[in-house]
């Protein structure tokens, strides 16, 4: 799994039994070291379990009279299992449904079907005590509470499960509230805070005043458009400075309509066609807010750059100036674990007292955020989590551009990066496109950015130092004529202080930046 991909299943189809799933093997749990990055994973859901009233055959046709109206059809894929007992021996397994609807002696016709049985002679049986018929598990988008259990609770993550959509997408979250381990006298609601981020409603904005909030053993779901591209992030929005220092932080962004434009397709017609759309519009000519108007054009231009072959864009620039290669989310937070200690021990936290002495990104310090493997911790269960899921490694190909979407959740001090050697390009903040109303951009190089907490930034590492210009004066950033020399470089923080892993003077802020 690879950031920004959404939760997917650990392994192929969980063995059932009566059609019930199963909790996550040890096998699985350990397989989950591959690709985990902080999402529970699907599994196969069982929709429709039902008690078996009786069970006969007639040569190889197999007549299920259930306890209740039955749901299958002809075709359908039904389970016949059974706990402890044997006497469904012969009858247990999958098989396809053929009649729907059959007359028998005990209930209506709709409460009986009939399947074809390979094994013949098998004795009838009258209300099985555990027999039951269920359909087929399939992935339906459940996470099943166990699986919830089994890795929610124990893997307190940070960063925690990151979110990326696509423009125009239908977004649906469900939140479940499973309290916390080490602190059971706690009764705290949480929600999901998507910062800044133009939400469909305020009732999902996840701001208590304003929203709803979710109490323990209680589940809410979210529902999100997607309008908007550009880098934001979530956070639970109860009591934000214990909270966020807690880990209940992620990264999400945007991707924009443009990397669905067809390759060789113009981009700026392609957004001249958004600007057709009164739900895409963004006239800046009547629209203050409107951050995304078209480009300005050199004299006598009505075109820009066709649609790149490979790579994406980080926003619908219209002209191909947020085009990049690789891309990497990066959140930097601060830790302090005096104060994690108090609330842990059952004691008030002075937020007055509040001092990071561990500052990390994306949940690590150097030299951990180098080490490609996700870091595990024993949780109370005493088997290994979890905990660091993701390193900071920022791998650019040869000539390449890497876009970086950085934001910060620290809640007492800013934070400065710096990049050495490999020029840095500010495209975007706070989820906005630099650019003018006139559609003139404003992005910027540096060597260095500082945000503070609730802030975000797009912000591009061009590893060529000379671009071939197109015939509209523009750079063509999909190819290179001078690279910049192969190696690693360094991302770090210039503030010497948070280049600590608290009393030990060395670590904090700082991963490498490999160009190959």
């Amino acid at each position: 799994m690879v950031p920004g991909d959404p939760a997917t299943s650990v392994d192929t189809a969980t063995t059932v039994s009566g059609g019930l799933v199963q909790p996550l093997t040890g096998a699985q749990l350990s397989s989950i070291a591959g690709f985990y990055n902080g999402a529970v994973g699907l599994d196969y859901d069982v929709a429709q379990t039902f008690n078996i009233s009786d069970i006969s055959e007639s040569g190889n046709t197999v007549t299920v009279v259930l306890n209740a109206q039955s749901p299958f059809v002809a075709g359908d894929q039904v389970v016949i299992g059974q706990g402890a007992g044997t006497d469904l021996a012969g009858y247990t397994g999958t098989f396809t449904v053929t009649v729907a609807g059959v007359t028998n002696p005990f209930f209506p016709s709709n409460f009986a079907f009939q399947y074809t049985n390979p094994t013949t002679g098998l004795a009838e049986v009258a209300t099985s005590p555990d027999g039951t018929a269920s359909s087929a598990p399939a992935l339906t988008g459940h996470v099943d509470a166990r699986q919830i259990m089994d890795v929610g609770v124990m893997n307190g993550n940070i960063p925690a499960p990151m979110m990326a959509i696509d423009e125009d997408d239908e977004f649906f979250l469900t939140l479940t509230n499973v309290g916390m381990i080490m602190r059971p006298d706690l009764f705290e609601q949480h929600t999901v805070h998507f910062h800044g981020y133009p939400n469909a409603s305020a009732f999902y904005d996840g701001v208590p005043d304003a929203s709803v909030a979710i109490n323990i053993a209680a589940s809410f779901t979210y529902y999100y458009l997607a309008p908007d591209a550009g880098t934001y992030f979530w956070h639970c929005h109860i009591t934000p400075p214990e909270h966020l220092q807690m880990g209940m932080v992620g990264q999400l962004y945007v991707r924009p309509r443009q990397n669905r434009v067809p390759v060789s397709n113009d981009l700026y017609a392609a957004l001249q066609q958004q600007e057709l759309d009164l739900r895409t519009k963004c006239d800046s000519t009547t629209d203050i807010l409107c951050s995304n108007p078209l480009p300005a054009l050199p004299a006598g231009a009505t075109t820009t750059v066709g649609r790149a072959a490979a790579g994406n864009y980080a926003y619908n620039d219209g002209d191909g100036s947020t085009y990049y290669d690789v891309e990497y989310p990066i959140q930097m937070h601060g830790f302090d674990p005096n104060f994690h200690f108090v609330g842990m021990t059952f004691n008030p936290e002075g937020f007055a007292d509040m001092k990071d002495k561990y500052f990390l990104l994306n949940g690590r310090s150097y030299p951990d955020t180098v080490n490609s493997d996700p870091l595990q911790t024993q949780s109370a269960d005493g088997v290994n989590h979890f905990s660091q899921p993701l390193p900071t490694i920022v791998t650019i190909p040869h000539g390449g551009r890497a876009l970086l979407r950085i934001s910060d959740l620290n809640v007492s001090e800013y934070h400065t990066l710096a990049s050495l050697g490999v020029p840095m390009t500010v495209i975007g903040y706070n989820a906005k496109l630099l650019r003018d109303q006139a559609g003139n951009n404003l992005s910027y190089t540096t060597n260095s950015i500082t945000l503070g907490g609730g802030e975000s930034l797009d912000v591009i590492l061009d590893a060529c130092a000379v671009r071939p210009t197109l015939t509209s004066g523009a750079p063509d950033y999909t190819s290179c004529t001078t690279a910049i020399p192969a190696g690693t470089y360094y991302l770090y923080t210039p503030n010497l202080d948070h280049l600590s892993n608290d009393a030990e003077n060395f670590g904090g802020q700082m991963t490498e930046v490999r160009v190959q």
